[in-house]
């Protein structure tokens, strides 16, 4: 695929509306092809299996039981259509939702909460970088895997310093060590020490960035063990 052209997106969604509105936002975007729009779990699967697209938004609830559809789906997509990118839209800033979705690996997903549709930006983002095999997790539930895991005395991310906390919160987003630069206004030689100091004081190698990102969720998912 070329990666500067359109993204191939399914869309699942039960509630008409939202359906619709995301399916115009995103081809508004002029950035993204919605080839099929879904209305629960089983409609969703059938047209990934028969598009293969690029990547697919869903809702985390669906019709029949609306509880975790979404999640089992992106599970079951990622098993099936590995080059197929899920990013999950919740109203849950619950992190136990997100670690749902975690479970078995964060490579090619993403979990936003549904504040994140009004921000054209941060879609066309989550969608393109799950596509390439990377992670994006909303910033607030970061906050929330932080704050707790934070708490822990015995927890690594006790021995980071505040400043530290900050960059792997941007770093567990997915951006880049430049990215971090920008968002934080650090230069390139600070960033890279604080990264340096991350990977060493939470035992993580240092690798290509998807693997990285995959690596902080990782940490965070298992009670910093």
């Amino acid at each position: 695929m070329d990666d500067s052209g359109p993204l191939r997106v399914v869309i699942a969604e039960d509630n008409y509306l939202v359906r619709e509105g995301l399916r115009r936002l995103l081809e508004d975007s002029g950035e993204i092809e919605v080839v099929a729009s879904t209305a629960n779990a089983t409609e969703l699967l059938d047209a990934v299996r028969r598009l293969s697209p690029d990547a697919v938004l869903t809702d985390i609830r669906m019709p029949p039981s609306h509880h975790m559809e979404g999640i089992e789906a992106a599970h079951a997509i990622r098993a099936s259509s590995p080059s197929t990118g899920v990013v999950v839209l919740s109203q849950h800033a619950d992190e136990s939702y997100a670690l749902a979705l975690f479970d078995d690996g964060s490579a090619g997903l993403g979990y936003l909460l549904k504040d994140r549709i009004g921000d054209l930006e941060d879609l066309v983002h989550a969608l393109r970088e799950v596509r390439a095999g990377g992670s994006v997790i909303d910033p607030q539930i970061v906050d929330a895997l932080v704050r707790r895991r934070g708490a822990e005395e015995s927890s690594p991310l006790a021995a980071l310093s505040p400043r530290e906390l900050e960059v792997l919160h941007e770093m567990a987003q997915g951006k880049t060590n430049a990215g971090i630069e920008q968002s934080l206004f650090l230069s390139t030689s600070t960033v890279e020490k604080h990264v340096n100091a991350i990977f060493t004081k939470l035992r993580l190698p240092e690798s290509g960035v998807h693997r990285r990102v995959a690596a902080v969720l990782a940490f965070l998912q298992n009670d910093g063990g």
